[in-house]
């Protein structure tokens, strides 16, 4: 068999080797290292605590409670940190107006921990008798749900 005939053989060869490997990713899908793919929280609670087309609506009028709650107080916190971080500008920093805007940051933070406790606490109330077990079986996974996904480090 001369080289010609050889290198034609092992380019066809690598050629459907290559289409295999593809065809078998496209087909498997991702896998999301292992984890099931993203669903909001809004779709996970709906689900998991059977929500009837009622409780739905009822529980789509206080995500929008929260949501109008929760991004003005962060408007508020970042405004907040505008000030305390101006501060830095000035040649000698004002130690009362500095531990006062801090004061206010963290009372803004007491204000949306209670929203949260408010909005679960309002939801437990959408709960059927039925619906309340799987509701403080969620309770255990909060965190998990509704916590912030890290973000990569850029060192």
């Amino acid at each position: 068999m001369d080289k010609i005939k050889l290198l034609t053989i092992a380019v066809i060869a690598l050629l459907l080797l290559n289409f295999g490997t593809l065809g078998f990713l496209l087909i498997s899908g991702p896998k999301h290292g292992g984890r099931p793919p993203h669903r909001m929280p809004k779709e996970i609670i709906i689900e998991r605590l059977q929500f009837d087309s009622k409780q739905q609506k009822e529980y789509q009028t206080l995500i929008d409670w929260h949501r109008k709650t929760i991004d003005s107080l962060d408007r508020q916190i970042r405004e907040t940190k505008n000030e305390l971080y101006s501060q830095l500008t000035k040649p000698d920093v004002d130690t009362k107006t500095k531990d006062s805007l801090i004061t206010v940051l963290a009372n803004y933070q007491i204000q949306i921990e209670q929203t949260h406790f408010k909005h679960f606490a309002d939801i437990r109330n959408l709960c059927t008798p039925e619906q309340r077990e799987n509701f403080y079986d969620l309770t255990r996974e909060l965190s998990r749900i509704f916590g912030k996904q890290p973000k990569p480090r850029h060192e």
